[in-house]
């Protein structure tokens, strides 16, 4: 099969493939090839990562391209980012030389002189981020049918990355709005290393197309894989050091120096530097506060000990050139380099042979561990991954819930989870996306000048994303936007983008449904080193790109920061959300904490830790039970549940709980623990009230108040009160859950 297909690919490719020297097809590529060749179906490729998906798509597109040449746009690559989509670009420039194919890539990175080059001649194969797909639809309106007419394949990159968001239904409404407009359904392939549930993934993949999606199994080889997970406790963790003001930061930037001795290095901080020492090493963080600070520290030790400084930043507030100069010294063969990133360097791109990845505290989920896992061990070696945890040293009069390692466990039921059960999170659909519906709706309009409500109602209800929406809520979205000047009634009954919508659809911001934060840019001189949220006055230090920075002077009207490089070490914070945890993840962590088992990959310090928890738990009974006493008149949740069960639980207490069990105070740590104070004579009966409150009619409406409007996405300011509430509770909450998850708790927190 192997050689049939080889033969049915375009001669370039057998050229290309013969010069590469490859000695087969993978078993992906065979397969994909099948189906694009053989039937007219859409294409999920779900294998493993560094298993040739790229190419598993592209070479039967481009042999179907290159025998059938189109007249315009033939084949349409959309990315998540625009790190990876400059990697797909080089590559496919490579495998492209000997043919008759451009390829093109279009993002707020690339010139406007080779953006105008495709406009004249659309052809060949685009590849581009949503929100320049969105600067499209908009701008060249008009010239949609003469850049897609031809349109015959769209392949959407890392669709797990675009999935259960708002920026993947947007990717869902432009895709129907070309396919109206040119009047072809050009066919799909998603491409994922990480999907849990194929079927929906499937599912999402064909919204508002009538063909079948093909998923072809793939037998995934054997890999090597080296784990390791290392504790450290800290007397001042980062998130505590962020925390503090950035003048406090400064200020005990050489008095922390002077506490922790040997130059200001901690022992967490030398045992980062020894595991990535004269490496190819890639260091993934939950944020990017956490990439400038260990960067920092490294160049710091670096610097002491006459090493050559190897250390780069890679976030979405660094510059295009630094994100480029890190990218670049990464692919430098036999050159180390190390690399503190966020997830701009979790999804696909090729950063060629990378010998071990450490991971800061634990990922969010078992899909990220399976993205970062895929970066290293990708030239047949084993892949080496190290997970390193830090923990503020507490007292043994400290609560329960704050001696507890919460990330410690959670690395270890994520590990676990993907090598007893290979499990992935399944990506639930959004069903309420009201920030997209306001931003399709102005968008719409922007590019066909004036509709009727009835016709843009027609129009954009019938878009694969808004099934869930009803024409009410839709005629009262209109009303409000007329009552706020972002739409405007015309005498003749057609509705045009108002005075007060204009300055936001106005601005290039608009074409993304992400918030995007006004960042001052930070220049040293002509040169750009990043962005920042908020300004420091002169003379201020603060760390971006890993390198310390005084401010010179603040633009506040250009909102530029002018900074001249100084030694020694700084911090800054970037606030950020802290992502949904599914609660596979939450059981899994409890088994963790009271199952008798050594994992292999612990090390001293991380299994002495794992060991002296177990001990205070059971101590504790939290074997046995879910509600603790703490103290008088305070107890403490341990829900053992996911992200979106805790803030449902969260919301039942408050709701209908706080008069009858007088409660005073509900804090925590979503999702590890709820912290209750409450009247001493209520705490026996708290659990019988959460079960009977589950067995009762309450649904996720009834946990809003009619006070509420929890404004969360980009446009939800624009959006009716009621509405907000609909969406949020839709969106955000889950009794059906929240009872499963109580159910398991099986009558043990009855008695204290």
């Amino acid at each position: 099969m192997s050689d049939a297909i080889f033969s049915r690919l375009a001669p370039f490719i057998q050229e290309y493939i013969y010069n590469h020297n490859w000695t087969e097809l993978r078993p992906v590529q065979i397969e994909a090839c099948k189906v694009i060749f053989n039937t007219d179906a859409h294409l999920l490729v779900a294998a493993g990562t560094a298993s040739g998906k790229t190419e598993a798509a592209f070479l039967p597109v481009l042999t179907l391209l290159y025998e059938n040449p189109s007249a315009t746009i033939g084949a349409l690559y959309i990315g998540p980012i625009k790190a990876l989509i400059n990697d797909q670009f080089e590559r496919l420039n490579d495998l492209l030389k000997e043919a008759d194919i451009p390829v093109w890539y279009w993002h707020g990175d690339v010139s406007q002189s080779h953006k105008n080059k495709l406009l004249k001649n659309p052809q060949g194969v685009l590849q581009i981020t949503p929100e320049s797909l969105e600067s499209l639809l908009i701008n060249k309106y008009h010239e949609l049918t003469r850049l897609f007419g031809d349109l015959r394949f769209v392949i959407i990159d890392e669709i797990h990355a675009f999935m259960g968001s708002e920026r993947g239904c947007q990717i869902l409404c432009q895709l129907a709005r070309l396919a109206r407009l040119t009047q072809r359904e050009p066919r799909r392939i998603g491409l994922s290393a990480t999907l849990g549930d194929y079927s929906m993934a499937e599912e999402w993949l064909r919204s508002g197309t009538d063909k079948l999606v093909v998923t072809p199994k793939i037998e995934g080889g054997k890999r090597q894989v080296r784990l390791a997970v290392e504790h450290f406790f800290l007397s001042e963790t980062l998130a505590q050091r962020v925390r503090r003001t950035y003048r406090q930061v400064a200020k005990d930037a050489e008095r922390g120096k002077r506490e922790r001795g040997e130059e200001g290095i901690s022992v967490y901080d030398r045992y980062l530097f020894n595991l990535s020492k004269s490496r190819k090493c890639l260091i993934f963080a939950n944020n990017k506060s956490q990439t400038e600070s260990v960067i920092s520290s490294l160049r710091q030790i670096a610097a002491d000990e006459g090493y050559v400084d190897i250390y780069h930043v890679h976030h979405g507030s660094i510059s295009a050139s630094l994100r480029q100069a890190a990218e670049a010294a990464m692919r430098e063969p036999n050159q180390p380099a190390v690399t503190a990133a966020t997830l701009t360097l979790e999804l696909g791109i090729d950063i060629g042979y990378l010998e071990r990845v450490i991971q800061l505290e634990s990922p969010l989920s078992v899909a990220s561990f399976l993205q970062r896992l895929g970066r290293t061990g990708r030239r047949g070696e084993a892949a080496d991954m190290r997970f390193v945890c830090v923990e503020e040293k507490v007292d043994a009069e400290a609560s329960l819930p704050e001696q507890i390692p919460w990330q410690l466990l959670q690395c270890i039921a994520i590990i676990q989870l993907y090598l007893e059960e290979r499990w992935i999170e399944p990506i639930k659909p959004l069903i309420y996306p009201l920030s997209l519906l306001y931003h399709q709706t102005m968008s719409v309009l922007v590019a066909m000048g004036e509709l009727s409500p009835a016709a843009i109602a027609k129009y954009v209800l019938s878009l694969p994303s808004f099934a869930a929406i009803s024409q009410e809520d839709f005629k009262l979205l209109l009303r409000y936007l007329i009552d706020i000047d972002h739409l405007h009634l015309t005498e003749q009954g057609k509705l045009i983008v108002g005075l007060a919508g204009e300055k936001v659809v106005g601005k290039f911001q608009f074409y993304a449904v992400f918030p995007d934060n006004q960042e001052y840019v930070v220049k040293q001189g002509t040169t750009e080193i990043g962005s920042i949220t908020t300004p420091f006055p002169v003379g201020h230090l603060f760390a971006l790109a890993g390198k310390t920075w005084e401010v010179v002077d603040v633009d506040f009207k250009r909102k530029i920061i002018l900074v001249k490089q100084v030694d020694g070490k700084a911090s800054i914070y970037w606030r950020g959300g802290s992502g949904t945890i599914h609660t596979k993840i939450l059981q899994r962590m409890r088994q963790a904490l009271f199952e008798d088992v050594e994992y292999s990959y612990l090390q001293n310090n991380a299994l002495k830790r794992l060991q002296s928890v177990r001990e205070l738990a059971r101590d504790a009974g939290l074997d046995k039970r879910n509600i603790l006493q703490l103290e008088k008149g305070k107890c403490c949740i341990f829900p053992w549940m996911g992200t979106v069960a805790y803030r449902t639980l969260e919301r039942l207490l408050n709701s209908f709980c706080r008069e009858s069990l007088e409660i005073s105070s509900i804090s925590g740590d979503n999702p590890y623990y709820l912290t209750l104070k409450l009247a001493p004579k209520k705490i026996e009966s708290l659990y019988s009230e959460i079960v009977s409150l589950c067995e009762q009619r309450i649904n996720n409406e009834d946990l809003v108040s009619d006070a509420e409007a929890p404004q969360i996405q980009k446009y939800d300011e624009f959006i009716p009160y009621s509405l907000l509430r609909k969406a949020f509770a839709r969106n955000h909450l889950d009794m059906s859950e929240l009872r499963e998850q109580v159910a398991l708790w099986q009558g043990c927190n009855d008695s204290f």
